[in-house]
């Protein structure tokens, strides 16, 4: 059976109005093309829908059952192409952002909310995690865009810059690195150091400096999570090195100082990971530009 959108529409038109005239004004159509349509309509379903006469137009009892049925059909699919308008204009959808601890829990939090106020239509979610597992969520397509930093090349990603995060060193206050005028890493080694487990790229990035210089990071103690670092500085248990972005919840660093490592290469570099190949929807687009936009203000 092939019943077609324009032969339902002109019964429903024809059903309303009680004319065939009428109708096909309203439809824009000539008089002999709207009859057509609904003797094709009829031919397909084997019944008369319409009695009529050079006077009036009337629904047949199959008609006036077939009626409801088409309308409530109209009506969804009047439904579907709004829906499908709102996703184009990204209006409504689902965006899914995968990023490191440091930039979920500073950047991104303030950036859906603002998010959305101006988008109710649109869900944000968002999964946190090390370096490694934001890589594997994008190349999966678990998520639309991931907020990362990476320096290996790898033909299954795009990455396009977001911001430089430089790497800091956190202390209590009164420590002999508060006068210090300029905090070297050759300087931090001299020190008690809280770093960070070798799956975050902070670590990866000091590692590598120090490799290329023959030396190496002896930790007091090594970290998972940064406030568990910063817990530790607390204590007095040493200095801890993490991402400046990483180090802007005010509570969180109460009597503690922070100062970025003075070195030209001890910045990582965060960018926009997304899936070779893929494009964003129009919903992940306008959240990607309230990202970059909330990163120049940050800058400011």
């Amino acid at each position: 059976m092939n019943l077609t959108l324009r032969e339902l529409q002109a019964f429903v038109s024809v059903a309303r109005v009680g004319s065939f005239t009428r109708a096909a004004r309203t439809l824009n159509l000539s008089q002999p093309a709207l009859t057509v349509q609904i003797r094709q309509l009829e031919d397909v379903l084997g019944v008369r829908l319409f009695d009529r006469n050079t006077r009036s137009v009337a629904l047949t009892q199959t008609g006036k059952e077939f009626l409801p049925v088409v309308e409530r059909v109209l009506g969804e699919i009047d439904a579907v192409a709004l829906n499908a308008r709102n996703l184009a204009e990204g209006q409504r959808g689902l965006v899914t952002v995968a990023a490191l601890p440091a930039m979920a829990s500073t950047l991104l939090p303030a950036t859906i909310a603002a998010f959305k106020t101006e988008h109710p239509g649109i869900t944000v979610r968002l999964r946190d995690g090390v370096m490694q597992r934001v890589l594997t969520l994008v190349k999966s397509g678990e998520v639309d865009f991931g907020v990362a930093t990476t320096t290996r090349r790898d033909p299954e990603i795009t990455i396009s810059p977001l911001m430089a995060d430089p790497v800091s060193v956190v202390f209590p206050a009164g420590h002999p690195l508060e006068r210090q005028r300029r905090i070297t890493l050759d300087g931090l080694l001299k020190v008690p150091l809280i770093v960070m487990n070798p799956e975050y790229s902070v670590r990866t990035l000091v590692d590598r400096i120090l490799e290329s210089s023959g030396k190496s990071v002896e930790p007091a103690f090594e970290a998972s999570y940064v406030p568990t670092a910063i817990g530790l500085v607390k204590a007095g248990l040493g200095v801890a090195i993490i991402a400046l972005s990483a180090a802007r919840e005010p509570a969180q660093l109460a009597g503690l100082r922070v100062r970025a490592i003075s070195h030209p290469a001890l910045a990582r570099h965060i960018g926009i990971i997304q899936r070779a190949g893929s494009s964003l929807s129009p919903a992940a687009e306008r959240f990607l530009k309230a990202v970059r936009a909330a990163c120049r203000r940050q800058a400011a």
